[in-house]
C-alpha cells in the first residue's frame, strides 16, 4: 500500500472533493471528471466503475448525484486501497473490489444500472512509464474489446455504458458492442475548436434502438493556444470540471430525460 508520505491531498470539483493520490504514480486529471459529468445516472441507481483506481470518476459522480449506489473494481491492490480511504474520508459509501475485468470477481457479478470505466490509454507496445503503478494504469494490456464485454455482461436491460478513452480505441469500441447495446452514441472532446480530438466518450444502452449518434465536440480551452499559467477552460469545461455539472446537453438530453 502507499505509506502516507507518498501520498497528496487533491481538491476537485472547487474543493467539493479531496483525494488522496500517489505523488508518484498514475494521477487522475480531467478524464474521470468528464467521465462522471457524462453518466446519466440519477440517486438511487447502481453504478460500477471498471479500474476504478483510486476512486475519482465514482466520487465525482457520487457529489454531483447524492444517493447513487457506487463499486468499484480495481486490479492494484494499491489503488483500491486508495479508493477505500478516499470515498471514507469524503463520506461516500463505495464498495471496492480488487480484481481483473477479464476474471470478474464473483461478488460484482450482479446487474447494475450504469458501468462506467477509463481504459488504459496507451498501446501496451510503448515505451514503459519509469513508476510501475503509473505504467500499468495508463498501458493498454487488456483490449478495448474486453472491457466493453465485462460492462455490457454488467448492466441490466435499460442500463447505460459510459466509457471515456484515447480516439484511436474507438474503432475496436465500436466493433465490440454486442447486439444488445444499441443507442450509442460518440461526444469528441477536442482541445481547442479545429484541434483533432485525442479522447472520446463513448455512451450506449442494453436493449436500446436509436440510431449510432456522433455528436458535436465538447470544445474544453478557449483560444488558438495555450496562455501562460491562466486557465482557458471554456464555459462548459469550466462548469464540468470545477463546479461538477453534467453534459447532459452535449447528448441531447436536458438532464432529467434519456434518450
Amino acid at each position: 500500500m502507499f505509506p502516507d508520505e507518498a501520498l497528496s491531498d487533491d481538491k476537485f470539483l472547487m474543493g467539493r472533493l479531496r483525494l488522496l493520490q500517489p505523488v508518484k504514480g498514475y494521477r487522475a486529471a480531467t478524464d474521470p471528471v468528464l467521465l462522471a459529468a457524462a453518466c446519466p445516472a440519477r440517486a438511487g441507481e447502481s453504478v460500477l466503475d471498471l479500474g476504478c483506481g483510486a476512486g475519482a470518476a465514482a466520487l465525482c459522480l457520487a457529489a454531483r448525484v447524492p444517493g447513487v449506489v457506487l463499486a468499484g473494481l480495481e486490479v492494484q491492490p494499491e489503488y483500491a486501497d486508495l479508493a477505500r480511504r478516499n470515498a471514507a474520508r469524503n463520506g461516500v459509501t463505495m464498495e471496492v473490489v480488487e480484481g481483473d475485468l477479464a476474471a470478474m470477481p464473483r461478488v460484482l457479478r450482479r446487474d447494475f444500472d450504469h458501468v462506467i470505466a477509463n481504459p488504459p490509454y496507451y498501446d501496451a507496445g510503448g515505451s514503459p512509464s519509469p513508476v510501475a503503478a503509473r505504467d500499468r494504469a495508463l498501458r493498454v494490456a487488456t483490449p478495448i474489446a474486453a472491457w466493453v464485454a465485462a460492462a455490457g455482461a454488467r448492466l441490466r436491460p435499460g442500463g447505460w455504458l459510459t466509457m471515456i478513452f484515447a480516439t484511436q480505441c474507438l474503432p475496436e469500441a465500436l466493433a465490440a458492442l454486442p447486439p444488445k447495446l444499441g443507442s450509442a452514441a460518440v461526444l469528441p472532446l477536442e482541445p481547442r475548436i479545429g484541434r483533432a480530438p485525442p479522447r472520446v466518450i463513448l455512451q450506449a444502452r442494453k436493449g436500446g434502438r436509436a440510431a449510432f449518434r456522433l455528436l458535436a465536440p465538447v470544445t474544453l480551452h478557449e483560444g488558438a493556444a495555450h496562455d501562460g499559467d491562466r486557465e482557458n477552460y471554456t464555459p462548459l469545461a469550466r462548469a464540468v470540471l470545477r463546479e461538477g455539472a453534467d453534459l447532459s446537453a452535449a447528448f441531447g438530453r436536458d438532464g432529467n430525460t434519456c434518450p
